[in-house]
């Protein structure tokens, strides 16, 4: 129950329309894991990234490599 990890569910994105990014704060330095609408710019939250294994965790979520931060 306690201290067992599930393994992360592989989930999926438009990969046509949309881009993964972190959002970050310049002000507070709060980052936010997303989806970014390539033709409006709409964000779509997923997750809070409180440390590095919250964004490992969402890369290996959506089965990513690299993920861009937007201020």
């Amino acid at each position: 129950m306690f201290g067992k990890k599930k393994k992360a569910e592989k989930q999926s994105y438009d990969r046509a329309n949309q881009k993964p990014v972190i959002r970050c704060s310049i002000c507070t330095g709060e980052q936010v894991a997303g989806f970014q609408d390539i033709h409006t710019g709409k964000f779509e939250e997923v997750m809070l990234i409180r440390t590095s294994d919250d964004l490992a965790r969402f890369r290996e979520m959506y089965g990513l490599t690299e993920v861009e931060k937007i201020y």
